[in-house]
């Protein structure tokens, strides 16, 4: 198996970037830039404290992972920075979190991730140390055309894209991603036992990095006092079902583990954070044929949405993009129209838009009414 890969527009020799979080993925871009004979230079963002992340299981940028890109750059050859953001991630990315969780929403880490710290700092220092480009192990491509447009990976179920949906373009005419173009999985495991990699086999990062075992109501709370205070758990007719013990516990959609009684299925409808209140009702009661997004990302020409735009959707990194038109209201915000109902949609997720395989924008979840 022969490396096919060649960065559009730089030349052999030219000095790259790869951002390395110790994983499969980035481990493999970095390999194979080596072998298409680019000048290497490994980044690694400390995220976590050493101590206290090294035997966490399933995180990126922790104390094993660092220890790990570095044993992969020292296999290949290359240079290999660490360097410390664990203040900047704190406070950019858990404490958002928090925050919003406190609010109501349903927030995304990884995507504020990306935006605030990783594609923001990282590119910063790719270029001082004079990189021609940025590249990374996600999984999705870069397609150029008139510019540098966002595309779905080739591998439909690794792709990123929905992730990525903040990448300015000035960020994506710098980024490369050669993963993107891999079938499968498995492919980029291949790669990694052919360049003998210490990382060949180690499994993927599970659930968010900085909450273990998936509970994020002990991570807000531990941050938040007051986050686990008492409620109402009310009808949307009005009726008072019970209490409940922090809003946090509960996500709109939700319809297990409510902690009421009722002969018909209940959902959760709405949360008002201020009355510490959640609201569940019938199914239908979660129908919705029409969204707002705020500090959108345009990928696309912005005029073409002046009066609406049919493409497709997704309101759920994991869910099919769905039929939907698209009009800017502002420079930053936008009302989604759906072809169909639909259902379980919750502040704080993101809004990403596709004309096909491209990425045209995207946009955070936010209740209008509020």
């Amino acid at each position: 198996m022969s490396s096919p890969f060649v960065l559009d527009g730089i030349e052999k020799g030219a000095r790259i970037a790869v951002a390395m979080s110790g994983g499969v993925d980035s481990s493999v871009a970095a390999a194979l830039m080596v072998e298409a004979g680019y000048d290497v230079v490994g980044i690694t963002l400390q995220l976590y404290d050493h101590g206290a992340m090294i035997q966490k299981k399933g995180a990126c940028c922790a104390g094993q992972d660092i220890y790990d890109a570095r044993q992969v750059a020292d296999r290949l050859g290359f240079p290999h920075y660490v360097l410390d953001y664990e203040t900047l991630f704190r406070q950019n990315v858990i404490d958002d979190f928090a925050d919003s969780y406190m609010r109501g929403e349903t927030p995304i880490p990884c995507v504020r991730c990306n935006q605030k710290v990783k594609f923001r700092d990282l590119l910063d220092t790719a270029h001082d140390l004079g990189a021609k480009a940025l590249v990374t192990g996600h999984y999705v491509k870069r397609v150029m055309n008139e510019k540098a447009e966002l595309h779905k990976a080739i591998d439909k179920t690794r792709d990123q894209s929905y992730f990525l949906f903040t990448t300015t373009q000035d960020q994506l005419d710098y980024l490369r991603f050669p993963l993107g173009a891999f079938a499968s999985k498995a492919e980029t495991r291949e790669h990694a036992q052919r360049f003998s990699l210490n990382v060949a086999d180690k499994p993927d990062s599970q659930d968010i990095c900085f909450v273990p075992n998936g509970n994020y109501a002990s991570i807000v709370s531990k941050l938040r006092p007051g986050a686990l205070d008492p409620g109402e758990i009310v009808h949307v007719d009005g009726r008072v079902l019970g209490t409940h013990e922090g809003i946090i516990n509960y996500t709109v959609g939700q319809r297990k583990g409510l902690g009421i009684s009722n002969i018909d299925p209940l959902y959760v409808v709405r949360l008002d954070a201020s009355a510490k209140r959640v609201y569940v009702g019938p199914r239908e009661a979660l129908a919705k044929l029409c969204i707002y997004l705020k500090e959108v990302n345009w990928l696309s020409d912005i005029r073409q949405f002046k009066d609406g735009y049919s493409c497709q959707i997704k309101i759920r990194s994991s869910s099919t993009p769905i039929d939907a038109t698209i009009q800017a209201i502002s420079p930053t915000e936008a009302r989604v129209d759906f072809a169909e109902p639909e259902y379980g949609i919750a502040a704080g997720q993101a809004g990403v838009f596709y004309d096909g395989d491209r990425v045209l924008g995207g946009g955070w979840i936010f209740n209008k009414e509020d």
